[in-house]
């Protein structure tokens, strides 16, 4: 498909026998074009609030309208596909205090704790929906920041040393996709295309996003029933309404970044999920 595609044609950790040994080369060879070819980084970096407190108030509220408002009738089309089961999933979502658990960086939606996620995505009658938010593709992307593709191209040295084509070349091609999320309805729309795509698995998803984004989606996807992680990008994020409304218009002219031990935490989920294929 279009967006699995690389020179190369295979994914780097398909040529070692280990994982271990994928990643070591993975590293070594990151650590050798950021000699060459350094990318642009954060140049000031500054911590801050994942959710300034002006926008959280009435968040949910908030949240439901610009879903509703900016939907182009995919993804409510499923909404409505069994009303009354979604609303009510919906009603109870919006009766707890928060619509997921969170483990530090990690968002849990429809699981009590990690190693519960974990065990799910072991099984081998789910299917998995990654995304990467465009928020964190480097400055220097050749497939363009604001889009939803990614050639993951091992001759390229951007993509040689980007997070997520590390994600993507670790990631097992059967049972899984990944996906490129340029909008907040985009993986909406991939995780209900992937519902009718495989009828007899369980969808399961793990999606890179600013905190705001992962606290907007969670209702929704408690909604239809689906479950999955969110992992929180840090650096410069969208923590107002006015930011993520023109990040979601391709306005970002900061770069985002999944920090070093949140990193680790996602590789161990695509480590464990290669492990049904071996």
């Amino acid at each position: 498909m279009k967006n699995d595609s690389n020179r190369s044609g295979i994914r780097l950790w398909n040529r070692y026998k280990s994982w271990e040994e994928a990643e070591a080369a993975w590293d070594s060879r990151a650590k050798m074009l950021g000699t060459s070819f350094p990318l642009q980084g954060i140049k000031h970096w500054r911590t801050l609030p994942g959710i300034r407190a002006s926008t959280r108030k009435n968040l949910r509220w908030k949240a439901l309208k610009y879903l509703i408002r900016h939907d182009e009738h995919k993804v409510m089309r499923y909404f409505w596909r069994k009303p009354l089961q979604h609303l009510r999933n919906m009603l109870q979502s919006y009766r707890r205090h928060q619509s997921y658990r969170r483990e530090g960086d990690f968002f849990l939606y429809g699981f009590n704790d990690n190693e519960e996620f974990q065990t799910r995505l072991k099984a081998p009658d789910t299917f998995v929906v990654i995304g990467f938010s465009y928020c964190h593709k480097p400055f220097e992307c050749p497939s363009g920041r604001f889009t939803d593709q990614c050639i993951r191209d091992l001759d390229n040295p951007v993509c040689g040393q980007c997070f997520i084509g590390k994600c993507v070349h670790a990631l097992p091609k059967k049972k899984s996709i990944p996906v490129f999320i340029p909008t907040v309805h985009y993986i909406a729309e991939k995780v209900v295309e992937a519902i009718d795509a495989q009828p007899d698995k369980e969808i399961l998803f793990i999606i890179t996003a600013c905190e705001l984004t992962l606290e907007m989606f969670g209702d929704w996807g408690n909604s239809i029933g689906i479950r999955g992680a969110g992992v929180r990008l840090d650096g410069q994020i969208c923590n107002t309404m006015k930011a993520f409304e023109a990040s979601e218009k391709g306005i970002k002219p900061g770069l985002a970044v999944v920090l070093p031990p949140t990193q680790n935490r996602l590789l161990e989920l695509l480590s464990i999920r290669r492990q049904i294929e071996n």
